[in-house]
């Protein structure tokens, strides 16, 4: 629940700063995990490519 809605009073400044670098942190935290996720989808495709020319 937002600031706002708790307090009826609309955020501050400083507050809706702190929100949105929030919200970029989570974010960037989740495109940090797609990019490993995408790295380890990689790797497994070469292997199953050199598994699948044996």
């Amino acid at each position: 629940m937002r600031i706002a809605e708790i307090t009826n009073k609309p955020p501050t400044p400083e507050q809706t700063r702190i929100s949105n670098l929030k919200q970029q942190l989570k974010t960037a935290n989740l495109q940090n995990k797609q990019t490993k996720l995408n790295q380890q989808q990689v790797k497994l495709n070469q292997r199953r490519t050199a598994l699948n020319k044996n």
